[in-house]
């Protein structure tokens, strides 16, 4: 699948997407696999509350299966002015 960050969490990551071959059933386990690889990785996922992720272009919940998903995409919450 396809993940992309944003703002931030890619500034943190260093990266704006990759592609990522995961056994994880749902986000958090994908988090999971993501925060194991490198120190810049947990930095990015150390405050979920923080984050928000869109599966497929479509605002998501954390405990979201993965089944089907081709894109996953972190990104802090939007603010208006």
């Amino acid at each position: 699948m396809e993940v992309l960050y944003f703002a931030w969490v890619r500034e943190r990551i260093g990266i704006p997407k990759e592609r990522v071959e995961s056994s994880a059933a749902t986000v958090n386990d994908l988090i999971a696999e993501l925060k194991a690889r490198e120190p810049r990785y947990e930095a990015a996922f150390a405050d979920l509350s923080a984050l928000r992720v869109a599966l497929n272009q479509e605002l998501s919940e954390f405990d979201a299966p993965l089944a089907g998903v081709r894109e996953v995409a972190f990104f802090p919450p939007m603010t208006g002015g």
